[in-house]
């Protein structure tokens, strides 16, 4: 496994790499690598002939409440996990790397995140499509793989790949859960006993959705009522959001049909935790 930390050094070698003809994998990632992470290297490595991990902490995605600075960081950890996972290559740019001085051109996300998570961030997708665009372009894989976890941003990244026709396919790869189903997060270790054991309640809730919608309800705000009144029942914590929308393109449905998601986000005393399901409706 090589280290790369200049953007130079890795167009020379996916350069070389693609003109021989191998394919390319791509995880893009902040660091303080888990299992989700893992998931994703997973499923890229026997996908392709080469698998790049990039590891950069994006300071354009980081709002003005936001702490950059207290981003948890741990490279030692990281390498050995990426190593463990069969990655070819890891990017590990600096910010005064992948940003040396002020630009002149950003990347504006015009839809697909005034919702969810989005709404609460302002331009927080701007920075996470700026970036890419710069890693796509200094990476050049085939494929980019991306957790739906967060839906959003799959969502988000879909939107980027066709609107700049970038050659690649993008692999999106199912939440990682625990056995009771709680989907598996840094976070989840802010939860206290009682509150870890409440939360798996939060999928049971999208499940719940789910077998209604499946028996025939097509209304979505009796959706929402349904899995509110399932969470504020079993749970000590305050609803964040819980949201129907079509899926990529994240629009207000009136009625339930094609490509939906049904996302969630609800505050415990020290954690945040988001969860979705993605349906296909007849």
């Amino acid at each position: 496994m090589k280290i790369i930390t200049t953007i130079a050094e890795m167009q020379k070698e996916m350069t070389a790499l693609k003109a021989q003809g191998h394919t390319v994998g791509y995880v893009p990632t902040m660091g303080f690598l888990h299992e989700g992470h893992m998931s994703l290297m997973k499923t890229a490595r026997p996908q392709n002939d080469i698998l790049v991990l990039s590891i950069f902490v994006n300071p354009l995605q980081f709002g003005p409440t936001e702490d950059l600075d207290a981003y948890p960081r741990d490279f030692d950890r990281d390498h050995k996990t990426a190593e463990a996972e069969g990655v070819d290559f890891i990017f590990y740019p600096s910010a005064e790397e992948m940003y040396p001085q002020e630009a002149s051109n950003k990347v504006t996300v015009q839809q697909r995140t005034n919702v969810l998570c989005g709404k609460s961030r302002p331009g927080h997708f701007d920075g996470v499509a700026t970036v890419l665009v710069k890693l796509f372009n200094i990476i050049q894989p085939d494929r980019a793989y991306f957790g739906l976890k967060d839906a959003q941003q799959v969502a988000v990244v879909e939107g980027l790949i066709k609107d700049f026709n970038f050659p690649i396919e993008l692999v999106p790869v199912n939440t990682i859960r625990e056995d009771d189903g709680l989907a598996k997060s840094s976070r989840n270790v802010y939860l206290s006993k009682e509150e870890r054991a409440q939360a798996p309640e939060l999928n049971k809730g999208l499940q719940l959705a789910k077998a209604t919608i499946e028996s025939g309800e097509r209304n979505p705000q009796n959706i929402v009522r349904l899995i509110n009144k399932h969470i504020t029942d079993h749970c000590d914590a305050e609803v964040d959001y819980i949201e129907i929308y079509s899926y990529p393109e994240l629009k207000k449905l009136e009625t339930l049909s094609g490509k939906i998601i049904i996302a969630l986000a609800v505050r415990f005393s020290k954690a945040r935790l988001i969860d979705n399901i993605i349906l296909e409706i007849e």
